[in-house]
């Protein structure tokens, strides 16, 4: 276990034990300066892309608690969750996935349209997504310092006229942070969420195309 895991380990243990200190302690906490951390959209996609004609709403993402919040989660182990100290994402996780995922099907250039449900947009298709894992774990038998990154989002894509899900799948990729140090680690996530969103954004463009391509054939 890394010095910094063990130090938030200890905190908590000791924030437990002081129960009767919660004044001095919040008091600290407002002093307390935070690293605010922000996520980038991918924007290189593979040249073999078809162009789609469809308009796409990309809904909020689903997440648990562990994930749905602006606070960056460690698992020491796997039924364990603690939070870097001092560090926080600029906004909820999910709210920067749509964010990040909806600029980045822009980025594409092969989509007329894109945009979340809250402008009101009417969408040929819908991109609904789950995240299921996004936070930074310590592998088993671990003895050095870094961590290891793991997102992975479940996308389905609803035809919104039909109502009907055409295509499901998991996107996943693991990086290791050079250190466990915030800005390591947030550089790790931006990674592994890049790689993520460059798989599910591809994967999803060609599906809609095939799915837009069928109801064509039917006409």
């Amino acid at each position: 276990m890394t010095l910094r895991l063990a130090t938030l380990m200890t905190g908590l243990m000791l924030h437990t034990g002081l129960a009767g200190c919660a004044g001095l302690s919040s008091l600290a906490e407002a002093t307390a300066p935070t690293d605010l951390y922000t996520l980038s959209p991918k924007s290189t996609f593979s040249a073999s892309l078809p162009k789609l004609q469809s308009q796409i709403v990309v809904n909020q993402p689903t997440a648990t608690a562990l994930v749905d919040t602006n606070q960056i989660a460690v698992q020491p182990t796997s039924l364990q969750v603690q939070y870097l100290p001092d560090a926080r994402w600029i906004d909820r996780a999910p709210l920067i996935v749509q964010a990040l995922l909806i600029e980045s099907f822009e980025n594409t250039g092969k989509v007329p349209a894109v945009g979340s449900s809250a402008i009101g947009l009417r969408a040929d298709y819908l991109v609904v997504t789950d995240i299921r894992e996004f936070q930074a774990f310590v592998p088993e038998q671990s003895e050095g310092s870094a961590l290891h990154i793991d997102v992975r989002l479940n996308i389905k894509l609803v035809d919104a006229f039909s109502d009907r899900i055409i295509a499901s799948r998991s996107f996943e990729e693991i990086v290791v942070s050079a250190s466990d140090e915030a800005a390591d680690v947030a550089s790790a996530f931006d990674e592994a969420l890049g790689d993520t969103m460059r798989d599910a954004i591809e994967w999803s463009i060609r599906e809609i195309a095939k799915s837009a391509a069928d109801q064509d054939r039917q006409i």
